[in-house]
C-alpha cells in the first residue's frame, strides 16, 4: 500500500526557555497531576506541537515542569489547535511507554462535545465508519472521505449521541474509536452535520444570528488504564465561549 514519504523529524531542543508568564500559563491549566502523569485543559488556539505561529506550543510549555537536568514531560495525543480540552502528558519515560502501548491498543477513550449545525444527525445517535485519506494542498493538510480500498485509504470509526437540540443546530457527544487527524470534524460533515466554526470542513460561522467564535468541539474527557494500575477519568469542563453559544441558541443539556 502506497503511503506518503515520511516527514524529516525536527530536531528536539536541548530545553526551552519560558518566561514567568508562560510558566504560569501552563501550571494554570494543570487539572490532574501525580508521580507519573499530567492532565491538562488545553484552551483553544493553543498548538500542542509544532505550530507554525511565533509562540511556544503547548509541548514546548511543557518546559514548565521539567526537573533540572530531566526531559520535559512528554503528550501522549495532541489535540488540533482550535480544540480544547483534556489533554495527557506522561512525566517519566516508562509511563510513556505504557500509554504509548495503550494507544495502539485502542484503550485511551475521548469523549468530546460538539456544536453541529443545521440541526440534529439523522439518526440522533450510532457510528460513522469512514475511511480517510490526508490530501495536501500547498502548506495546508486537509483529510477526505475516500473508498476503503483507496491506496491511502485508513480505517476510521465514531460514535456520537445528541444530547440536546434546537432550531439549526445540536449539541452532540463524538467518541473517536481511531484517532485519525481531523477524523471528527470530517467524519461529522460527511453526513451533513459539520461542526459550527469548522471554516475548513464547510461549519458555519454564524448560528441563528449569533457568530461562531471558534470551532465548536471540545475533548470533554479522558479515561485510559494508569500505570500504576486501575482506571483514570479526567474532565475538562467546557469552555465560556462554547458554553456561550449552547446557551444561545437554547442548547441545554439534560442530566
Amino acid at each position: 500500500m502506497s503511503r506518503a514519504p515520511a516527514r524529516k523529524a525536527r530536531a528536539e531542543p536541548a530545553s526551552v526557555t519560558l518566561t514567568a508568564d508562560e510558566v504560569a500559563f501552563v501550571r494554570g491549566l494543570v487539572i490532574y497531576e501525580d508521580a507519573e502523569l499530567l492532565g491538562l485543559a488545553k484552551p483553544a488556539g493553543l498548538s500542542s506541537q509544532g505550530g507554525r505561529i511565533a509562540v511556544h506550543t503547548l509541548d514546548e510549555l511543557l518546559w514548565a515542569f521539567a526537573k533540572p537536568g530531566k526531559a520535559r514531560p512528554r503528550l501522549i495525543h495532541r489535540l488540533d489547535r482550535d480544540t480544547s480540552g483534556v489533554i495527557l502528558a506522561a512525566k517519566t519515560k516508562p509511563a510513556a511507554g505504557f500509554l504509548g502501548k495503550a494507544m495502539m491498543a485502542r484503550k485511551i477513550h475521548k469523549t468530546y462535545r460538539a456544536i453541529v449545525t443545521p440541526g440534529a444527525p439523522e439518526p440522533r445517535g450510532g457510528a460513522i465508519e469512514v475511511a480517510l485519506r490526508r490530501e495536501e494542498i500547498g502548506r495546508e493538510a486537509y483529510m477526505r472521505v475516500c473508498p476503503p480500498d483507496h491506496a491511502d485509504a485508513e480505517a476510521a470509526k465514531t460514535r456520537y449521541r445528541t444530547l440536546a437540540e434546537a432550531p439549526g443546530a445540536a449539541l452532540v457527544e463524538l467518541s473517536p474509536e481511531t484517532g485519525r487527524m481531523h477524523q471528527l470534524r470530517v467524519h461529522m460533515a460527511s453526513i451533513g452535520r459539520p461542526i459550527a466554526g469548522d471554516a475548513r470542513y464547510g461549519g458555519a460561522l454564524v448560528v441563528a444570528g449569533h457568530p461562531v467564535p471558534r470551532l465548536m468541539l471540545h475533548a470533554a474527557a479522558l479515561s485510559f488504564p494508569h500505570p500504576a494500575g486501575g482506571t483514570k477519568r479526567i474532565e475538562a469542563d467546557v469552555p465560556a465561549d462554547m458554553r456561550a453559544l449552547a446557551a444561545a441558541l437554547g442548547l441545554a443539556e439534560r442530566r
